[in-house]
């Protein structure tokens, strides 16, 4: 088919402006770019989730994307948060999804409308509602009709609010893109591909009026296009001619996982990675992230999964700007936005300037001329010859001339002030600490049944709590010869989980944990056992996807259930603390308006709740890495730069503002192992600039 015969995949509506103009809206696409309303773009996005942060920081959120250059927002759906239980739906706070797309168009930005439903996003159970695991004879992502039944469902819901809302571009609105699936890969059996196929048809019928994408899905059949994602995308071509090379997911950092240290991605190597990706006629680019925000709650998925997403991204976790990134993002669109007539309208040439040297020159009918000067020798700057003028390129980066002359930007020089962030005292003081003990005999009651060996704990929990028991007990007569001999015994428990407490006659004899990579391991630990009946009890923990603590049962979180226990005031606390253990306390929010964070470094490891609110998990495990180099230059691969080795991987917690009031803001704890509450503090962040 050729370049102009994407005619037929052209999507046009007409409404009336003012009941008198007739205007045409339009979304299409040809070999070059995206085509909207009869122009072809090179557009910028940048991926912010609506339920990562609050609603009150949408607003600075999406302004600060717009003033950095981008042209689109773009998000995921989180099924799983909109349809907790089959039917009932959520579309309130954090999820007012309308309320989010409605504040973009506001900014007068775009938005690609990612709805998968399946998203990965390092996200509790990939996005998928934990119900859907349990529809009689389903098999997910696959050709089945369960599934599909249970998918059409939720995205002919997600479409028709939209359309409600007028929200796509053919009806006036800003989504100019929809995703459907989510990085399902081509596949190899005749299943995988019935449903791709059913997918994409099941998509385009919906009738949006604007093009649908499926990233790394190489085999997508039109009028899909096919989008890449990665570290690098200037390999990338889309599987037909006549469709533009979009880049969905460019990975500005890398999540972190508790254990390990912080990953950070060089912002001139990100800015040298867009710009090789545009040079070969790349045309639209898509920060994933552009502001990562925090996994509330039990959100994260993974497993093992920070409750900070802060993804090294432009925007911090906090809704603040990290410089250089930022900044030299910032300039990077605009030299790029300087040759936007060039790019769209002609194919480049390219031409060796050396042995690592390239030039790429864009030159339209209309005279219009842009080149893309390259240096890809990662040590070694060059002096390069071009239209009889000499350019410095220093090692892997790029130099951008909008006319074809003059050097508007370069990506390996930095000419932004570079950040410097503080978690700062605030005069807020946490008062009146009590403390309620977890009973380790509290599953002994109508939650409790019996069963031979260890259960698949997503089945019996139904992802309602992180946390599950198992009791046994044993009999030891006392003629035991390690009785006699004063010896302690040792037990062995293998897990599949996330992590144990093994607690022996109530008393906390070890815990262990898996990784992210190998979530198997093995519990083996001296006991101490006594003639008789001895009792072991197995906390397995979930750190990822009512059986599990009172605690929970009573729902101790809410500011009207904490009254339902009696609290062991401040003055009675035990001296050594104890596992398994509840903590409360008062404070009256913060003067001023930093963002804010809990210092949780002096706990071990549990959960935590503001005025009823989940803040997330916490756990501060040390991080294990290499923090003793980084380089911008060279290929770029998580664990090239890293930072915070050593050091717990998370220590502070967000706190968003809108969840305080202004005094007697309630905070409860939960503590799974040991920690000094005492020296918890409410914490302000803050930046300067140098």
């Amino acid at each position: 088919m050729e370049a102009n015969s994407t005619s037929k995949w052209c999507l046009l509506c007409l409404f009336l402006i003012w009941g008198v103009q007739l205007t045409q809206c339009s979304v299409t696409y040809d070999n070059k770019a995206l085509i909207i309303n009869g122009q072809k773009r090179i557009l910028f996005s940048g991926s912010i989730h609506y339920p990562r942060s609050t609603p009150q920081m949408w607003e600075g959120l999406i302004q600060k994307a717009k003033d950095g250059g981008l042209d689109v927002i773009d998000t995921y759906v989180f099924w799983n948060l909109h349809e907790p239980t089959a039917g009932n739906y959520n579309f309130e706070g954090r999820y007012d999804l309308v309320g989010f797309i409605k504040m973009v168009q506001k900014a007068g930005l775009y938005v690609h409308l990612r709805i998968g439903p399946y998203i990965c996003a390092e996200w509790n159970f990939g996005g998928f509602p934990v119900w859907l695991n349990y529809v009689p004879g389903i098999s997910f992502r696959t050709n089945n009709e369960p599934f599909k039944i249970a998918m059409q469902g939720f995205t002919q819901k997600i479409v028709q609010m939209m359309k409600d809302e007028k929200l796509f571009q053919s009806q006036g609105g800003p989504i100019i893109l929809s995703q459907i699936e989510n990085e399902y890969g081509p596949q190899s059996t005749n299943a995988g591909r019935a449903y791709m196929r059913w997918a994409v048809e099941m998509a385009v019928e919906l009738g949006t009026g604007v093009p649908w994408v499926m990233c790394k899905q190489d085999d997508a059949p039109d009028p899909v296009i096919n989008t890449c994602n990665g570290f690098y995308c200037d390999y990338f071509s889309p599987n037909k001619p006549y469709k533009p090379a979009m880049w969905t997911e460019a990975w500005t950092g890398w999540f972190t996982e508790f254990g390990g240290p912080i990953q950070q991605r060089p912002v001139e190597d990100l800015a040298f990675a867009v710009a090789r990706f545009i040079q070969k006629g790349g045309s639209f680019v898509n920060y994933y992230m552009y502001q990562g925000g925090t996994n509330f709650g039990r959100t994260a998925g993974g497993p093992f999964i920070t409750t900070s997403y802060d993804y090294d991204a432009p925007i911090d976790e906090y809704g603040l700007i990290r410089q250089p990134k930022y900044g030299h993002l910032k300039e990077l669109h605009r030299a790029i936005k300087l040759c936007e007539r060039a790019l769209v309208s002609a194919e480049p040439t390219v031409t060796m300037l050396g042995g690592y040297e390239q030039a790429h020159v864009f030159s339209s009918k209309s005279g219009d001329c842009a080149a893309f000067l390259s240096n890809y020798h990662m040590q070694t700057a060059a002096r390069v010859r071009f239209n009889n003028m000499y350019y410095d390129l220093p090692p892997w980066s790029i130099s951008i001339l909008p006319n074809c002359k003059n050097v508007a930007f370069n990506t390996a020089k930095v000419g932004v002030q570079t950040s410097k962030t503080q978690m700062l005292p605030t005069n807020a003081k946490l008062l009146s600490w009590e403390t309620f003990s977890e009973d380790l005999s509290s599953a002994n009651d109508d939650s409790e049944f019996r069963t031979v060996g260890l259960l698949e704990q997503l089945n019996v929990t139904r992802d309602i709590s992180d946390y599950l028991w198992y009791l046994t007990s044993v009999d030891i007569s006392p003629s035991e010869s390690f009785l006699r001999r004063g010896q302690h015994i040792t037990l062995t428990v293998q897990s599949a989980g996330d992590a144990l407490h093994v607690f022996v006659n109530g008393q906390l004899s070890g815990s262990a944990f898996g990784s992210r990579e190998n979530r198997k391991f093995t519990f083996t630990g001296k006991v101490n056992l006594h003639a008789g009946r001895n009792t072991i009890s197995l906390l397995s923990v979930a750190v990822g996807l009512p059986v599990g603590l009172k605690g929970e049962r009573m729902n101790l979180v809410s500011p009207i259930g904490v009254s339902s226990v009696d609290w062991m005031p401040e003055s009675l606390f035990a001296r050594s603390p104890q596992p398994l253990t509840w903590y409360k306390a008062y404070f009256n929010a913060p003067d001023a308006e930093d963002p804010l964070a809990l210092d949780m470094g002096s706990m071990g490891k549990g959960q935590v709740w503001i005025n009823g609110q989940n803040i997330g998990r916490y756990w501060t495990l040390s991080a294990n890495g290499n923090c003793t180099r980084c380089s911008y230059s060279g290929t770029f691969r998580p664990k090239k730069c890293q930072l915070g080795c050593g050091e717990p991987t998370q220590r502070w917690y967000h706190v968003p503002r809108s969840w305080l009031k202004p005094t007697h803001n309630q905070l409860v704890v939960f503590e799974e192992l040991h920690g000094d509450v005492s020296r918890i503090a409410l914490v302000k962040r803050s930046v300067t600039y140098s």
